[in-house]
This record gives structure tokens, sequence and C-alpha cells, in this order.
């Protein structure tokens, strides 16, 4: 595959390994990669862009004078992208793609000169704490702009449908088999059951259920694995049997997740959850392990027939300690055609065939509003 793909994100490509690091380290594959994150606050005295070489990807992030809180892509921000990212990626080589992660940067996409653009729409960031207030109508005006919009779970998907782009593409995310199968050949095992979540620990965390199911399972560890965001760590229930461990690499997962004999999906039923397909789900079943979640909408429509679905601790309690107790070869058999239909090598490989035929169409010239 020849040309350039450039993707503009809400996310750090060195945090959590998630969607976007899974799909660009994919379709980025004998194309020049970059991926452009949001300003990082610093000792400058104007924006300045900053670049470093990671995975065979290009980062590429605006140093900006420190405002002393969360900086993104406001107004100001992406002018100077505007001003300073041509020039740094060159003129076009072939084909250049650039993928929109989050819509505020929509101005700086289009100065790029995209040969295709793409919007995955991944979450409804508009629904998240302290979302910036133009969400919504960059949200409106990317779908508008974009060549190809690809939505990350069915709740995503039916939005964007009802927003009017009726050729969105639905790509729940996927799982890379293989590596998290990894999680059954270690022995980690302790001195007491542990029920086990992995992943941010941010507003989308019902707190007060995590504190419940600890205090109704006081002969388990409840583990919470991953970075805290946007949320006061003060916050957090504490008991004997919490352990926070804070975030573990990618690699090395697999030996996180052998430690657990339950995976917990807490999450809270609120605005930032109602459209969220939460790649932990698949993540779990390749590692062969029970999953509990509450009924976050994606998951009771995709996975109920392997996911156990509960709404309050006393449930989440019964439920750990009755699949902790199910055959692992029955719930294999039923998981492994869904780790197949959702490996994320099957699902670039499809992304990569709309983009193709995505780059041979003119480009769409609605502009935003």
């Amino acid at each position: 595959m020849q040309g350039e793909l450039i993707v503009l994100s809400h996310l750090r490509w060195a945090w959590v390994w998630q969607r976007p690091q899974h799909l660009v380290s994919r379709l980025g594959r004998g194309r020049r990669t970059w991926f452009v994150e949001e300003p990082w606050p610093g000792d400058v005295s104007g924006p300045r862009l900053g670049t470093s070489v990671e995975d065979g990807v290009t980062r590429v992030w605006l140093d900006v004078p420190d405002p002393g809180f969360h900086v993104g892509f406001d107004a100001g921000h992406v002018a100077a992208y505007c001003q300073q990212l041509p020039g740094l990626v060159g003129p076009g080589a072939g084909d250049r793609v650039v993928w929109l992660y989050t819509p505020l940067a929509l101005e700086a996409a289009l100065a790029l000169e995209p040969t295709v653009l793409v919007y995955d729409v991944m979450d409804d960031l508009a629904s998240f704490k302290d979302a910036s207030p133009s969400l919504v109508a960059a949200q409106e005006a990317t779908l508008r702009a974009a060549d190809v919009v690809f939505a990350g779970g069915p709740s995503l998907h039916r939005s964007v449908l009802q927003r009017g782009r009726h050729d969105a593409h639905l790509f729940p995310s996927g799982v890379e088999p293989e590596h998290y199968e990894r999680a059954r050949s270690f022995d980690v095992r302790g001195d007491r059951p542990v029920a086990g979540y992995v992943g941010v620990i941010d507003e989308r965390i019902d707190l007060d259920l995590v504190a419940g199911v600890a205090a109704a399972l006081p002969d388990w560890e409840v583990r919470m694995v991953g970075p805290v965001a946007k949320i006061d760590p003060a916050t957090l229930p504490r008991a004997e049997n919490i352990t926070y461990t804070g975030p573990k690499p990618y690699s090395r997962l697999p030996a996180v997740m052998a430690g657990f004999d339950v995976a917990l999906m807490p999450f809270a039923s609120n605005e930032a959850t109602r459209s969220i397909s939460p790649t932990k789900t698949l993540e779990y079943l390749a590692a062969g392990l029970p999953v509990v979640s509450t009924p976050v909408p994606d998951v009771v429509t995709q996975f109920s027939a392997v996911v156990d679905v509960q709404d309050e601790p006393l449930g989440f309690a019964d439920a750990c300690r009755g699949v902790h107790r199910h055959d692992r070869r029955r719930r294999d058999d039923r998981v492994r055609p869904l780790l197949y239909e959702h490996h994320w090598d099957t699902i670039t490989d499809r992304m990569a065939a709309i983009l193709a035929r995505a780059s041979v169409q003119p480009r769409n010239q609605e502009m935003p509003a």
C-alpha cells in the first residue's frame, strides 16, 4: 500500500493501547504514517511542533505555553496546527488519507489536503466529562465533510445514521486473540480469588459499584488496573481488598489478566457510557476469563450470550462466584467464532478495501458550516 496516513487524535499514541493504535499500526504498513496528538503544555513562549518516532509511527504534537489546565484542539491551537503541519509533512506522496478521531481537528485535517478524509467515530466525545462546548457542532461538520465514516459500535452507528450519514460503516472494536491467549500459559494465581478490571478509570466507572462488589466479596480481591483520568483520585473507593496497580503496558496485559479469576466491566449508567462499545470485552474473553458487566447497551446487544450482565453489587458478587465455577471449555466454544470475526487483522483488511475504493472517487466537497 502506497501513500500517507495522517491521524489526528484526542488520544496519545503512548497511552493506553486501544482502537487507534491497533488500526493505525496495521493500516500504516507501507505508508508514511503520522499520528498527530493534542497539544502538550510546557515551558515554551509560543506554539512549536514536536515529533518523535515510536513503533514506526511519527508522533506529532504542539508544544504550547502551559495554561495550568488541560489543553486540547481549541481554535487557537488548531490554527497553529493549520500553519505548521503542512510544512512538516510536506507535499503529498500518492494517496493522502487523513483520519480523524476528534472532530475538533477538522480544520487542521482539511489544511493537509487529503485525497480521502476519514472520520472514525470511536466515542461520543460530546458526552464525556468536561467536553468542549464546540464538540456537537464539530461532530456535525465532520460527518458532512468526511469521505468515509466508520463507527466503533452499534449504538454509535445508529447515532451516525440518524445524523444523515447513511453510508457509515459499522466496525466495532476488535481483539488480537493470539496476544491475550498467552494469559492461559501463566500461573500467577494468589491466595484468594481476584475480580479484575483493566482500562481507564474515569467518569465511566461506577465507583459505588466497585466499592459494593468489594464489600460483598470480602474474601476476594478487587484489582483495578489502569490510569486514573478526569476524576479526583481521592474519590476512588478504598478497602482492604481493593487494589489499584496503575497502568500496565500492552505487552504485560496477558500476564496481568492471568492473575484474574473473573474480569469486571463495572461501567456506570450515564451519558458517557450510553454509546460505548468496550474493547476489553473481547480481550477478557480471549484471555479465557469469565466476564461480568453492567448492562452497557452494546455489550448486551453483542455479547449477552457470553457475558454475565448484572446491575448492582450483590448481583455482581453472586455472578463472580457463579462464573468462577463455570466450565471454561464450554465458554471457549462459544467465544472462538467471535474472536475470529472481530480480529483486528480482519477489521483492517475490510477497512483498507473501503479506503481503496474511496481513493479513486472524487473528494467530498461539502465543507463544514
